[in-house]
């Protein structure tokens, strides 16, 4: 045994006995009488040890020149050692100073060379002031931490194909101190320099491409060059046996890592040409030179977000970018997107980094605005910005029209309210918001802005004051008012067309611009487009084109008087502004009957949009809204377009499935309720029937027949589809150019076990016989979960609300699910159609949140909320979420309370829908 290994053995047992301590502390104390799990709540939040805004502002102010030299051991087992030095300048010995390291064991503490007993709480080191000096500061010591295994931190994640061990960091907001001793705040920026010892067979990544690997039996150690300044969440590790693949055909080095079990499913040759097309992109546009050496992406399982910007070492979830498929296009243009929104945040985020984390809109809006324009500008993918209308920009509008909505700069109290505001107000309005921007000031004069922004600021950190005043500079304005209106001020305005004609000739056009609500009253400035459109044999046709800047409440155009009267009428053509558009009665009637007589497919899109809306806001019924898609969906070509109407299809769908007769207000008939119920039945066959017949009629493979045939398997419901996708599983029959490939077989035995077809469980034993890749396993657990049987979802939700208690599998075993199990099971254990099974445990996922709130963690709780908070849409559940408020309210995050509210608005929604079915 090596003396390394000997001593991380010895590290290892005085962790385990000071887990034991604490283990024997928590029994006495369990001797006494236990208070009620709320009761217990309250006494233990009491005690904060995050970072508040204050006290980071005030640390900040008395630290700087941050080093960090790290020596990491990593030895494949559960624990890791770190020998740490931090070396700084200290101004002002006054106070103590807090040094941040999580959940770790400290030992060897030394400050200026003096050996010391750490005062460590679990949660940080609180430096005495009197052992610190004026100027330049060291403190050393060596830690001993366990692997994450929830993605934050340094997350460890056993292969089950192989066994292999692969590791990857993520450290935002504040997970670096689960790794090492820091100052884990993004205003202190700091040099980092690294040496890891690791297993010979083992690749390791960080920020610097490595300077030496030197040999040492079983072991490589592994020595990196010093970082520029890099605030920590930005910093990153990443070590195990990844496959490697690299590309030095472009101005920087490129290299791919991924799992080797799950090589064969990467396309490499994609990720380096999105990657080359986005670095020269942006060299471009930014008019500096990519920050750092080299651009190392890594694919890797189990990740919390989408992906993470790490400086010079970006890594993506796995499960959102690999397919056993062939790669598809919608595929292929995720991957460019998302490639190229990391790559923004290289420049506006790793090199101009934000002072706090109230700034965390700006590097995300930023990023998705950039990456947007990157891909449409520099990939095949030109019509990405329709893409980001369809779906994030209607997220957008969608949230910031809750009575939750709130300004897209918000305050953060502290590193615990990090994540509170990081939705779609966050990426997608901050994004469009910073479009309307470019388009109000020209593209030139906002590009010149961001470039003195970067130049400025580069390697430092920032304001959006700084932002805005470098904008403002270039653009010669002032945009104090325009910040005030869109950054400072919550929700979205509507843009009514008013249009009257007289005997085929425009009377009177204006346009209305209407505030959020009477308690948000802000009227904005911004630029769009008004568009009139008249039917010709031809289809429909565009005869006017106008660029209008407005702000106040009405625009008047009288220059439009006794022009021909329009059959449409659009104010926001091409999407520059953001904002809803109610359409006049003219318009509406038009976008009901001819869609498919409009050439421009974002125009179309907009008025499917239209449509929806209506339908939402209760100017249009759903029946209504179904008779339009069977009419004009089955003719769509735009495959953009496609998928986004297959889209509100599943919505559709989500809504019809929760329409719950037997527990309908009283003021709805029994006559009616049967009425409505018989036309779901009737409305969800058409829908299964449209998507294959559709599937049938294309014949040949393509985009087109791949988008309808998977939104036939998740509307197929009728014991028919059912039968008929068996057969297709099981060779009985076909559709040509349809491809049963392992992906699609998961998705026809979900759908099949969600619906409890006879030989669901017996196929999907025999499935995961056959798959027995980690992916395999994932989708048979969420086929499992879905299936309708009462029991099964209660010892599930079971495991879920009694933290880290086994649960029985089908082999007879108990075995606790580990975090990506966990989100599985929340993410498919009440299917929309299973309305009578969420009800029955409607009151327990609900009496639990206080407990589970203080017990999980916020990750655990993201993911509950918004997966399990009830959603059946009636009375009682309303009730019930009053009755919770009500009693737990004191107890519960911010987030959660939000996302309650949230939910019940919804629910109050739906059943609006269901009343006017």
């Amino acid at each position: 045994m090596g003396l390394a290994q000997i001593r991380s053995t010895c590290c290892r047992f005085s962790f385990y006995l000071a887990l034991l301590f604490s283990f024997l502390l928590c029994a006495c104390s369990a001797t006494k009488q236990a208070a009620p799990r709320a009761d217990r709540q309250a006494s233990t939040q009491k005690i904060d040890h995050h970072l508040t805004m204050g006290d980071a502002m005030e640390r900040s102010q008395r630290v700087s020149n941050v080093r960090y030299n790290l020596k990491i051991n990593l030895d494949a087992s559960e624990f890791f050692n770190v020998e740490n030095q931090i070396r700084f300048v200290l101004r002002g010995t006054s106070q103590p100073l807090r040094l941040d390291i999580k959940q770790a064991e400290v030992s060897n503490l030394r400050i200026n060379g003096h050996f010391l007993y750490p005062n460590y709480n679990g949660e940080y080191l609180s430096i005495n002031p009197k052992l610190l000096q004026p100027g330049e500061n060291l403190i050393e010591l060596d830690t001993l931490s366990r692997h994450s295994t929830n993605g934050e931190g340094l997350h460890r994640f056993v292969d089950p194909i192989d066994a292999q061990i692969y590791l990857y960091s993520h450290f935002e907001p504040v997970a670096a101190q689960k790794v090492f001793a820091l100052f884990d705040q993004p205003d202190l920026k700091a040099k980092f320099t690294l040496t890891v010892t690791a297993p010979a067979q083992w690749q390791v990544i960080s920020a610097m491409k490595e300077e030496s690997r030197v040999a040492n039996g079983e072991v490589k150690h592994w020595h990196f060059p010093t970082t520029p300044p890099l605030s920590p969440y930005n910093f990153s590790l990443h070590a195990g046996p990844y496959k490697s693949w690299q590309d030095n055909t472009g101005p920087y080095p490129m290299r791919l890592f991924a799992r080797q079990s799950i090589a064969e499913r990467v396309t490499a040759k994609d990720w380096f040409t999105y990657t080359k097309q986005g670095l020269k992109f942006f060299d471009n546009y930014f008019g500096i030179a990519y920050p750092f050496e080299k651009y190392d992406q890594l694919l890797v399982p189990e990740f919390l977000y989408g992906a993470m910007e790490n400086a010079a070492a970006v890594t993506f979830s796995e499960d959102r970018f690999l397919s056993s498929s062939p790669i598809s296009l919608p595929q292929k243009q995720r991957i460019a997107s998302v490639i190229l929104h990391e790559m923004a945040h290289q420049w506006f985020g790793d090199l101009v980094t934000m002072k706090w984390w109230n700034g965390l809109w700006l590097n995300e809006s930023f990023a998705s605005f950039m990456g947007t324009m990157a891909t449409s500008e520099a990939t095949e993918f030109s019509h990405v910005w329709r893409s980001f209308y369809s779906k994030g920009k209607q997220s957008a509008y969608r949230l910031d029209s809750l009575v939750t909505t709130h300004p897209i700069e918000v305050p953060v109290v502290s590193t615990a309210n990090a994540f509170d505001n990081i939705d779609a107000i966050t990426y997608s309005k901050g994004a469009a918001v910073l479009s309307q921007l470019r388009h109000l000031l020209g593209n030139e004069v906002f590009q010149e802005g961001v470039k003195h922004y970067l130049k400025t600021y580069s390697y430092a950190n920032a304001e959006l004051n700084d932002f805005i005043s470098s904008l403002a500079k270039t653009a010669k304005r002032d945009l104090s008012h325009w910040q005030q209106d869109w950054l400072y001020s919550a929700g979205v305005n509507t843009l009514r067309v008013e249009l009257k004609c007289q005997q085929g000739f425009i009377e009177k056009l204006a346009l209305l611009q209407l505030p959020a609500s009477k308690t948000l009253p802000t009227l904005r400035e911004q630029k769009v487009q008004l568009a009139l459109f008249s039917q010709r044999y031809s289809g429909m046709e565009r005869y006017h084109l106008q660029t209008v800047t407005y702000s106040g409440r009405r625009t008047e155009f009288p220059e439009l008087r006794g022009a021909k009267c329009p059959d449409l009428v659009y104010p926001n053509y091409q999407d520059w502004g953001y904002v809803k558009v109610e359409l006049d009665p003219i318009s509406f009637a038009t976008a009901q009957a001819d869609l498919n007589q409009i050439q421009d497919p974002l125009l179309r899109s907009m008025l499917w949009q239209s449509l929806w809306d209506s339908v939402t806001s209760g100017h249009l019924s759903l029946k209504q809204y179904i008779g339009a898609i069977l009419v004009n969906a089955p003719n769509e070509s735009d495959l953009q377009v496609l998928q986004q109407i297959i889209a509100s299809l599943h919505q559709t769908k989500a809504y019809l499935d929760r329409f719950d007769p037997t527990t309908s207000q009283t003021l709805i008939s029994q006559a009616e309720i049967r009425q409505k119920s018989r036309y779901k039945k009737i409305a969800l066959k058409a829908l299964e029937q449209m998507s294959l017949r559709k599937t049938i009629e294309l014949e040949k493979q393509s985009e087109h027949q791949t988008l309808w045939f998977n939104a036939h398997i998740e509307l197929a419901n009728s014991q028919s589809s059912l039968d008929y996708l068996v057969q297709l599983l099981s060779g009985q029959a076909e559709i040509k150019g349809v491809a049963l490939t392992q992906d699609v077989r998961w998705r026809i035995i979900h759908t099949l076990n969600r619906y409890d077809h006879p030989k669901a469980k017996r196929i999907l034993a025999k499935e995961q016989k056959q798959d027995v890749t980690d992916t395999g396993a994932k989708a048979a657990l969420a086929a499992k979960i879905s299936r309708p049987e009462a029991r099964l979802k209660r010892d599930y939700l079971s495991q879920l609300l009694n933290a880290n208690q086994p649960v029985a599998t089908d082999m007879g075993e108990a075995k606790a699910l580990n975090f990506a199990q966990q989100r599985l099971v929340m993410e498919n254990l009440y299917p929309a159609d299973q309305t009578l099974l969420s009800r029955a445990t409607t009151e327990l996922r609900l009496e639990n949140l206080a407990t589970l709130e203080h017990e999980q963690g916020p990750s655990f709780m993201r993911y509950y909320t918004r997966a399990l908070l009830p959603k059946t849409c009636n009375s009682a559940t309303l009730a019930a979420y009053e009755k919770t408020l009500e009693a737990q309210q004191t107890y519960l995050s911010a987030g959660t309370i939000r996302l309650m509210k949230e939910t019940s608005q919804k629910i109050r929604m739906c059943i609006a829908i269901h009343q006017k079915l």
